[in-house]
């Protein structure tokens, strides 16, 4: 059972990532898993929600992944194992697409039994506490990025960075990490990240974002 606390890092946490309900999450997926299938799926392998016209939903039991939204391919949200994917969004999935962030192991099951089980075992509360959490996720990334100025938009991806395992973090630039997140231009990203970087408020290698020191709330 994982009971991973996160620890404040200057107050400049993402609140909701702090709250991740493990205890309930990972209740789930034992309940779930006996009736999914096992994959190993690369980094950037992409997996889709519909399977032989089957409705499928995701058990993310290792690793970490991204969830995109078809046509311009913006990041909405991204979660490291353990988490399910596809039971949040179960009337409008076709825009959606999930794309592995390093080599992840998931268990595909059909959407219709992950219901079934929740309902037979009376998981409902455990369910309700993902549902809470992943509209809560994704409500913090959408209206950060609506009401900040470009500053503030960086500023907050890179504290999501530096939250994320060594495994992704290490092995992606911190302009592109922003980029695949947002509406801002690369020129502008790295103007940013080079004056922050100038400024000795993060330490950055090859464009790989090492440390924060402190983000002044305002630029």
């Amino acid at each position: 059972m994982n009971t991973r606390l996160t620890v404040p890092m200057n107050n400049q946490e993402s609140t909701v990532l702090g709250l991740k309900p493990f205890i309930h999450i990972d209740t789930l997926i034992k309940s779930v898993l006996p009736a999914a299938n096992r994959m190993i799926i690369c980094r950037g392998e992409t997996v889709y929600y519909y399977k032989d016209d089957v409705r499928q939903c995701f058990l993310l039991l290792q690793g970490s992944v991204a969830l995109h939204r078809r046509g311009d391919g913006i990041v909405l949200n991204s979660e490291s194992a353990p988490f399910i994917l596809g039971v949040s969004s179960q009337f409008s999935s076709e825009h959606l697409y999930v794309r592995a962030l390093e080599t992840a192991e998931i268990a595909r099951v059909p959407l219709e039994t992950f219901n079934q089980i929740v309902s037979q075992q009376d998981l409902w509360e455990h369910f309700a506490k993902l549902l809470i959490y992943t509209a809560s996720r994704v409500y913090e990334h959408c209206a950060q990025i609506s009401q900040m100025s470009a500053y503030d938009i960086i500023r907050f991806q890179l504290v999501e960075l530096m939250q994320e395992p060594d495994a992704i973090r290490k092995n992606t630039t911190a302009a592109a990490y922003i980029k695949s997140r947002t509406y801002l231009s690369r020129s502008g990203i790295m103007r940013i990240l080079a004056e922050l970087r100038t400024g000795k408020y993060i330490t950055m290698a090859r464009g790989v974002l090492l440390d924060i020191h402190h983000l002044p709330r305002k630029y």
